[in-house]
């Protein structure tokens, strides 16, 4: 069963009209090293044809702007790999 804050990062991020979406909370991996804060440890894969022509940069600006005011109380950490459907 998700949490809801692995929910919320799907529910958000399905603006991007991805066809493929995984979100792997990786918190417990994480859990009381220095500096976490408290905040969630996240992997997120995400195939979307919204990231055509843009560079890694720009691919992650684009996830960040839909999760950026999660970051970073709720969300310490986010690992992206965001790719167009003719990268896989």
């Amino acid at each position: 069963m998700m949490n809801t804050l692995q929910d919320e990062l799907q529910q958000r991020l399905a603006a991007l009209e991805p066809e493929t979406l995984i979100v792997h909370d990786d918190s417990a991996a994480h859990a009381g090293h220095a500096g976490s804060g408290g905040g969630g440890h996240f992997e997120v894969t995400i195939v979307a044809q919204a990231f055509a022509g843009l560079g890694k940069v720009a691919r992650h600006r684009k996830v960040y702007a839909l999760v950026a005011d999660l970051m970073p109380a709720r969300v310490h950490a986010l690992s992206i790999k965001a790719l167009t459907p003719d990268e896989l």
